[in-house]
């Protein structure tokens, strides 16, 4: 069935003029909404309007121009049906054989600061995704476009086939269609759940999210995976082969950690846990300071930093191999450095994760939602409950090993100072095994213990954590507090002498 008439109608122009050209060197008759009509006469194009086609003008500010019998009889009617051929002949419906419609740009209007509830409901199609499901609902005759990267295989597969568009072609565009259409949907109804003050999580969550890239594997070689949804507007790559399934894991673990300090900062990341953190004046400093956290792990790790890449700091991280190196932007020079090594992969920090985005978890038949962990720790809420106040130098080093912790597998125990991980005991069943493993972590590294603070993300169920940590070397305790047996820990800090806060909030990460 060669295209004979289609019917266009675009908010986005890209590649219109271009794909209206290629469909009138075929002999197909253009039929076009006002702003696309207007658009294409200026190109030069015969084109015959909605109105005209319909004997109906557009009205209500052009709110009602293509909910016709005229538009959605020749979108919908089964050309292998002798009914419904009979009954277009009789009202004098045109079959519409391509459509190509893309929607009022609502998520790109409520995105905007200054947008208001009015834009964003007048950027609601109504017209336009009743097109879409028309003609992708009757794909058995009726080609629908509704992506303009796919403009040119139409248009050549339409040259090869003598005007025709391929079955196969019309299935995978249909498909396109529906998840484009509930896509729309979804962002409306996220928009106005906020905007009208939808108490708690949505009542319905809707994802529909384009696939970005198929991966090579997921987690194992047996795996299939992709990536969905706006990563890579997020974390652009600039080297190296593609990013596996467990490359993005780590960097979207990386990218919320570094998020947490103002400081010249460097992060080691494996499977997704911290294995050193380091602050200074400078890269250099800081990457040495979480380098030696741990100099074991870090090999195959990713590395962010959260300045711009010099190429002292480079040279310095260059020294192991390394999966990822993340950074908002590089020096001259840096990333011809960084490129030698062809295997390598390099990331650009382009923008923040939003604040307000679900943090979602697989479970059978279901998903797990939850608001992301997006709180900033201050210390302003925090309580001292030992007889000893935390000095100054305790309280900043306090600060610096929270922030780290918050991003620790539970159970998690960090032992820092004010600008550096000391030692990380991360995913353990227990607290005391998290416990055991950060001094062990520490002492490997050949990095002393006295005079650090212990962060732990929960609280501490029995006195055995904190006789523990003042054993190691610790003289400071920061952990939400929430225990039975509070007391009994707080009492066992006095003993050692410890001062000890309670944050009142915690971190737990699984």
């Amino acid at each position: 069935m060669p295209i004979r008439l289609a019917l266009l109608s675009v908010s986005d122009k890209r590649g219109l003029v271009e794909l209206a050209q290629g469909l009138a060197g075929q002999g197909v008759t253009l039929l076009a909404s006002g702003g696309t009509a207007k658009v294409l006469r200026e190109a030069g194009l015969a084109v015959r309007s909605i109105s005209e086609h319909t004997g109906f003008p557009e009205m209500l500010d052009g709110r009602v121009k293509t909910l016709h019998p005229k538009i959605h009889g020749g979108l919908l009617g089964l050309r292998d049906n002798p009914e419904h051929v009979r009954t277009m002949d009789e009202h004098g419906i045109a079959p519409i054989d391509l459509v190509v419609v893309n929607l009022y740009p609502f998520e790109r209007t409520v995105a905007k600061p200054e947008g208001t509830l009015e834009d964003a409901i007048e950027n609601i199609d109504i017209g336009g995704p009743s097109m879409l499901r028309s003609a992708a609902k009757n794909h058995r005759s009726v080609a629908v476009i509704v992506d303009p990267d796919d403009y040119g295989t139409v248009v050549e597969e339409m040259k090869k086939s003598g005007g025709e568009v391929s079955e196969a072609t019309r299935r995978r565009l249909a498909v396109k269609v529906f998840a484009h259409t509930a896509a729309y949907d979804a962002a409306i109804a996220s928009y106005l759940g906020r905007v009208y003050g939808e108490e708690g999580l949505p009542s319905n969550l809707v994802l529909s999210l384009p696939k970005t890239m198929d991966l090579r594997y997921g987690e194992n070689p047996h795996q299939r995976a992709a990536l969905y949804g706006a990563f890579l507007d997020v974390l652009e790559p600039l080297h190296g082969k593609e990013l596996s399934f467990n490359n993005v894991l780590d960097a979207g673990s990386a990218l919320d950690l570094i998020g947490e300090f103002e400081e010249p900062t460097v992060a080691i990341i494996k499977h997704t846990n911290p294995c050193g953190v380091g602050s200074g004046e400078n890269l250099s400093d800081a990457w040495r300071k979480a380098f030696e956290t741990d100099t074991q792990s870090p090999f195959g790790g990713i590395i962010v930093v959260n300045r711009t890449l010099d190429l002292a700091a480079a040279r310095a991280m260059d020294e192991i191999f390394t999966e990822l190196i993340i950074a908002p932007a590089f020096a001259e020079g840096v990333l011809d450095f960084l490129f030698r090594k062809k295997n390598r992969r390099v990331l650009r920090i382009k923008g923040e994760r939003p604040a307000r985005e679900l943090d979602l978890k697989r479970v059978a038949k279901g998903l797990l939602a939850q608001e992301r962990d997006a709180a900033r720790e201050t210390g302003e809420a925090w309580k001292q409950v030992t007889r000893r106040a935390p000095s100054e130098e305790e309280a900043r080093a306090m600060l610096f090993g929270w922030k780290v912790a918050k991003h620790v597998k539970s159970n998690a125990i960090v032992y820092a100072r004010t600008d550096r991980t000391l030692g990380i005991g991360a995913g353990q069943m227990s607290r005391v095994d998290s416990a055991e493993l950060a001094v062990s972590k520490a002492a490997k590294s050949g990095l002393s213990l006295s005079g650090a603070v212990v962060a732990s993300d929960a609280f501490f169920p029995f006195r055995d954590g904190i006789d523990a940590a003042a054993k190691a070397g610790a003289t400071c305790v920061i952990q939400p507090g929430g225990s039975v047996r509070d007391e009994e820990v707080i009492a066992a800090a006095d003993e050692h002498g410890m001062a000890m806060v309670f944050t009142a909030r915690r971190h737990f990460k699984h």
